[in-house]
């Protein structure tokens, strides 16, 4: 008698498709940011825009009597010797100085400016932020070819109840809102640098405690 394989055929395509379904549920997790080591991001290449907390010094040039450092007020502007309430926040030190020249021209003639930051601050939606079980949960300017190895130093690593590894990175992107994971536990604790990602302007991480 002919031995069939029609069962055994049905079982292979049963195998083949449990396959490929348990593959389609792993895509679907939350996905992975780059690696630092790869291409830096082009969104990287930013301008840092001054905000309310910098201090500016203002150099007016052949005009040593108008020369000044100002603080950036709560509002966003700042005073100088000729001028009140001029807008500072969301600009660039070129920006600024190009205002200020235009502002000073009732009074010198073909002013040159130049803004130097110090202190830096910067405006909110350029900073990175650290909620959580982080040792000190903050807020610091975004650095270029920042990386997540950075801030963990800058915020002193996690804290005992951390689940490093269950952290989230929200980052916003062309206006929409990514979600990634990140694996905090095998970069601070395990020494994995293949866990360190590159950072963009404005990311924020919330790490979360450990249920154990």
């Amino acid at each position: 008698m002919k031995k069939s394989w029609y069962p055994f055929n049905k079982l292979c395509l049963a195998v083949s498709i449990l396959a490929l379904l348990l593959l389609q549920g792993c895509s679907s997790s939350t996905p992975r940011p780059p690696v630092a080591q790869d291409q830096i991001s082009p969104q990287q290449e930013y301008d840092y825009l001054i905000g309310p907390g910098d201090t500016v010094e203002i150099f007016v040039w052949s005009n040593p009597e108008l020369t000044v450092t100002v603080p950036v007020r709560p509002d966003g502007k700042i005073t100088t010797r000729l001028v009140e309430g001029i807008e500072a926040s969301g600009k660039t030190p070129a920006q600024l100085a190009r205002d200020i020249e235009k502002a000073y021209s009732e009074y010198v003639k073909n002013a040159v400016v130049s803004v130097i930051v110090n202190g830096f601050v910067g405006v909110p939606y350029q900073q990175v932020r650290v909620v959580g079980e982080a040792g000190k949960p903050l807020s610091i300017p975004f650095r270029k070819h920042m990386t997540l190895l950075d801030l963990m130093i800058e915020v002193g690593g996690l804290t005992d109840y951390a689940d490093g590894n269950n952290a989230v990175l929200i980052r916003n992107f062309e206006g929409k809102q990514q979600t990634f994971t990140v694996r905090l536990d095998d970069l601070v604790r395990g020494g994995d640098i293949s866990a360190n990602i590159a950072l963009w302007p404005g990311d924020i991480i919330i790490i979360p405690e450990s249920w154990f």
